[in-house]
Formats: structure tokens, sequence, C-alpha cells
């Protein structure tokens, strides 16, 4: 299954949440990727610009993003973003094809 990587920041009435219950958020991610077909691989609490990130396995990236989608509308978390990641042993298919292509692209103006 295709891997995705996802980067959250907890909303004002999220935060509120978890200070009124303090509690690990691991199983209710792991339950919601359950019902698309997924696996959670890891879920992590960060600092920076993200608060959130979340890495796990779906069946296609349609599965990811509703899954970030049903989260961000429960109003816990804003500036849900999901991108796809490879193993670096898996990526050097996605390098042959772009080896097969280089060249095949006129930019603008050329």
């Amino acid at each position: 299954m295709p891997i995705f990587i996802t980067y959250a920041s907890y909303s004002q009435e999220g935060v509120k949440g978890m200070l009124k219950k303090p509690k690990d958020r691991t199983a209710p991610v792991r339950a919601l990727l359950k019902k698309v077909g997924g696996k959670l691989l890891g879920f992590y609490m960060t600092t920076g610009d993200n608060d959130v990130v979340v890495v796990s396995e779906v069946p296609d990236g349609t599965d990811a993003v509703a899954v970030g989608m049903a989260v961000a509308a429960s109003g816990a978390v804003s500036n849900v973003q999901t991108v796809r990641a490879w193993k670096a042993k898996d990526f050097a298919a996605v390098t042959k094809k772009a080896a097969k292509l280089a060249g095949a692209y006129a930019p603008p103006g050329r």
C-alpha cells in the first residue's frame, strides 16, 4: 500500500479538548485509518510549524485525503497537509520513468 505523511496543527478548540481530557490520541487515529482499510505506521506530536505528524499506509490517495478531511471537519485540527511518500528503494522506479521522459518536455518559450 502507498505510504502517506499527514501534517496538521491543533486548533484552539483541539487544544482545549486535549487539556480538558489529556490522553494519547493514537487509538482514535488508528481506528479512523482502519475504517478506510489503512494502517497507522507512526503518530507523532511535534514542535515547529505542525503539531502532529501521521505516517500511514492506505489503499490510495483519496483515502488519505478523506481521513484528513474528516479530522479537519471535527474542528480539532487545521492546516492539514497530506503528501505521498516512497521508501528510497521504491523511488528508483519513479526515477527510471523520469529518465525515460527527460528531454520530452519543452519549457515555455522554446
